[in-house]
């Protein structure tokens, strides 16, 4: 349709005349009414950003010296945050003669990254940056997956009778090849 019969149209509807895909050949437009399209494009555009998860770098701090109360403290915090999807920068600062025993503070991340392993994995690895050595972990996207696992193990009771139930089964599927082994073992 030609663009001054598309405009002729749209006042005679009372409606406005909306250009929607200006790049496509030829270009493309609607008879709409402008107000409501740009109402329900602005809540299409709300609705998309609630649906929007933000995740925080969250930080724990330690030193060369850190005691083992204060460390199990920090990796609560941590535990917590990657548990709740945040990712977690582990910073150790050395200050003066610290500086000379970078391996105290590798030997703390690399605790710090084993302790965690069953909920974040290393994101960047442990490296130096001024005086401070960091590693950033994020939490793992199969977290569900590992705690369906988890729970389906401790339960020794029902293990069991899924065996028994597909063994139970299987005869009945495979009638032929099947009953030749059932007979020998019977026999």
């Amino acid at each position: 349709m030609d663009t001054r019969d598309a405009i002729q149209e749209a006042r005679n509807r009372g409606l406005d005349l909306v250009e929607i895909a200006a790049s496509a050949q030829p270009p493309v437009a609607k008879i709409i009414d402008y107000g409501k399209f740009l109402y329900e494009q602005k809540k299409k555009a709300h609705e998309a950003k609630k649906k929007q998860v933000t995740v925080q770098v969250k930080e724990i701090k330690f030193r060369p010296g850190t005691d083992d109360h204060d460390y199990q403290y920090r990796m609560e915090h941590a535990r917590e945050w990657l548990g709740e999807g945040d990712k977690v920068r582990a910073a150790i600062a050395f200050r003066g003669r610290e500086m000379s025993h970078r391996e105290l503070g590798a030997k703390i991340l690399k605790r710090i990254i084993e302790d965690l392993a069953d909920l974040g994995d290393v994101e960047v690895a442990p490296k130096m940056e001024g005086y401070q050595m960091f590693t950033i972990l994020a939490p793992k996207k199969t977290k569900t997956a590992a705690t369906k696992h988890t729970s389906a193990a401790p339960d020794k009771n029902e293990e069991p009778e899924k065996p028994k139930k597909a063994a139970a089964k299987k005869p009945a599927a495979k009638p032929k090849a099947e009953p030749k082994k059932d007979d020998d073992e019977i026999f």
